[in-house]
């Protein structure tokens, strides 16, 4: 694990301008060294979050079966990591998960790239509004409250901005509205889940690698 949190900060690095090397070194080397085939391409550290949670919660090791989840750092950096990572670059498999809203970035990128755009699962809106609509509001909101933020919330649904809004989306938008709320409910969601709630994309990702 440590040396896949090695082998992300390097991509990270060389996606942000930083020194690659001609044949992608030192992510090269440590994608050799590590047996990485795969990088599955997230948006942001809630999805990573959501994702490793669903690994653990399968007993599956994906740095040991050759995969790599990577957080972008939002999906208008999906052409420079598909670039990097792709058979155009470190050769590795390209999946990934996007938002609807930002499928037409990633399609772009994986075609650029030349890798097939139908490894892209895709969520109606954001990966945290299947992960509610899949549990159901209820069942969010005892979440919310067991994590003490039962008063945030309340507060959250008193400002005449969210009035009227259905519940599903409130609560999609209250796990946003501070620092590392969505990274911590990502795996919270994720681990109440019943086998069978799984969101389509999310399953479909998983199947994929």
């Amino acid at each position: 694990m440590v040396e896949m949190r090695a082998f992300r900060d390097a991509v990270g690095e060389w996606a942000s301008g930083g020194p690659g090397g001609p044949a992608g070194e030192p992510a090269g080397q440590l994608a050799d060294r590590l047996g990485i085939r795969t990088a599955v391409l997230l948006e942001g550290l809630s999805d990573l979050a959501a994702v490793e949670a669903l690994a653990e919660r399968r007993g599956r090791d994906l740095a040991a079966e050759g995969v790599c989840v990577v957080s972008m750092g939002g999906a208008m950096s999906v052409g420079r990591y598909a670039d990097i990572l792709g058979p155009s670059g470190l050769g590795l498999r390209l999946t990934g998960l996007c938002d609807e809203r930002e499928r037409s970035y990633f399609d772009r990128a994986m075609e650029r790239a030349g890798a097939p755009r139908g490894d892209v699962f895709v969520c109606a809106a954001d990966l945290e509004d299947e992960l509610i609509r899949a549990l159901g509001t209820a069942a969010v909101e005892e979440i919310v409250g067991t994590e003490g933020d039962l008063r945030a919330w309340r507060t959250f649904l008193h400002q005449p901005a969210h009035h009227g809004s259905p519940r599903h989306r409130q609560l999609r938008r209250f796990l946003g509205t501070k620092k590392g709320r969505k990274i911590r409910y990502g795996r919270l969601l994720v681990e109440a889940l019943e086998p069978d709630q799984v969101p389509a994309p999310l399953e479909d990702l998983f199947a994929s690698v």
